[in-house]
């Protein structure tokens, strides 16, 4: 499906659900160890749903300090700091009629989620220095490698954020726990290699 390759039984199921979950408007939280394929994922969501033809923006929320990720997601006003000369559009706003991708979601401060709620809840938002109001219709997927309901027991995560963005839940297994699909991908990749080798990559 969607070059994300396996038929361990868990694998399998997984695609059922994707399937029956690509075309509803409800936000999905993609949770599995790092290199699990939490992308794939995502972009196997969005090419299965009407809005396949619209935007696939993807976010890596980890990488960014909070006043920079800000910007990022909601753009910013001409003049909202230095260096800001004109308005920039944000990844929600360029997401737009598509889909946002939210990788490692849990790095997110809590002034970040008290933002990200509110998105999730009215799908509107302002400008980093600006004050006009956007309102967006984008559909959100969100990815995790960390236990987020440990994170809001330990005080680290809002609990009414949690329930937002919790309500599809889709675990990815490791390869460790579906060794059947190994050949599969051993195979999978040399194939991949050899069309490389044939193009002369």
């Amino acid at each position: 499906m969607e070059n994300i390759v396996g038929h361990d039984h868990r694998m399998l199921k997984m695609f059922d659900m994707l399937d029956s979950v690509a075309d509803t408007r409800a936000t999905v939280l993609v949770t599995g160890e790092s290199g699990t394929g939490k992308s794939l994922v995502a972009r196997a969501i969005h090419r299965r749903s009407g809005r396949r033809d619209k935007p696939f923006v993807e976010v890596a929320c980890g990488a960014l300090p909070e006043t920079l990720l800000e910007s990022e997601l909601f753009g910013h006003a001409a003049g909202a700091f230095t260096g800001a000369i004109g308005e920039k559009l944000g990844k929600f706003k360029l997401a737009d009629q598509g889909t946002i991708f939210l990788d490692e979601i849990s790095t997110a401060t809590p002034t970040m989620q008290v933002k990200l709620l509110r998105v999730l809840q009215d799908l509107e938002f302002e400008q980093v220095g600006g004050n006009k109001t956007f309102h967006v219709d984008t559909r959100v997927i969100l990815a995790t490698n960390e236990d987020l309901g440990r994170l809001v027991a330990e005080g680290r995560f809002r609990q009414d954020l949690f329930y937002r963005v919790n309500v599809i839940n889709v675990e990815l297994p490791p390869l460790r726990d579906r060794i059947s699909d190994i050949p599969l991908l051993a195979e999978h990749f040399f194939e991949a290699g050899v069309r490389g080798l044939g193009q002369g990559r």
